[in-house]
């Protein structure tokens, strides 16, 4: 095999996965109600791109897909009522504004834009987190946030890759119903892994600096 008929067979290779894994995300989210199945196939999504980029690419993929679920579908839940909350907290802020008389821009609206800007960037990192430790509940919030607020190259670029992602998929809408859920799992994973390995070098020098 020549090196631009491998080029195509890896290309197509990926974008088989990709798709396959969106469907499973989708099926299972479905198989769960929507309500009880959304949290557990999104992170058995970033469970399967996490392996992925540790170069495991030849597990089975449903199997594989369906272990993460079994096995963190009651922890995942518990994840999700915390940014449920979280979101319903911003939707109240969003009706707040929109039923305010003054239409206009206000300063008091700015703590909101920040708050709901700051909660975008912590689900970055969020779900990253959750599959990528073994630590409870609170602990994966906590690290998320941290890693947020330490990695601002990590989280802009996270930023244009899916600013980007958004206007191709809005030119061709049939990428995000095929596509959708897995390359943004993907893109967040893979710079999620970079900026965690990033700190923990960081954290490395600095107790090998320590007398």
């Amino acid at each position: 095999m020549n090196t631009a008929s491998r080029s195509i067979y890896v290309a197509l290779e990926w974008i088989t996965r990709l798709a396959y894994l969106n469907f499973l995300w989708v099926l299972f989210s479905l198989l769960g109600g929507v309500l009880f199945g959304f949290y557990p196939a999104t992170t058995s999504m970033f469970a399967v791109c996490r392996e992925w980029l540790k170069g495991n690419t030849d597990l089975p993929l449903f199997q594989t897909f369906w272990s993460f679920y079994k096995k963190d579908f009651v922890k995942s839940n518990i994840l999700g009522i915390a940014v449920s909350i979280l979101l319903l907290f911003i939707v109240l802020d969003i009706f707040y504004i929109q039923s305010s008389p003054d239409q206009q821009l206000n300063w008091t609206y700015i703590p909101l834009f920040a708050f709901m800007l700051i909660f975008t960037f912590f689900l970055f990192y969020l779900f990253p987190v959750f599959v990528h430790y073994d630590i409870k509940i609170p602990h994966v919030i906590k690290n998320a946030l941290f890693l947020m607020l330490v990695n601002p190259a990590s989280t802009a670029v996270i930023v244009l890759c899916l600013v980007s992602l958004f206007f191709i998929m809005t030119l061709l809408p049939a990428l995000a119903f095929i596509f959708g859920g897995s390359l943004y799992a993907f893109i967040t994973m893979w710079m999620a892994m970079h900026a965690f390995n990033k700190t923990h070098e960081k954290a490395s020098h600095q107790r090998e600096s320590l007398p």
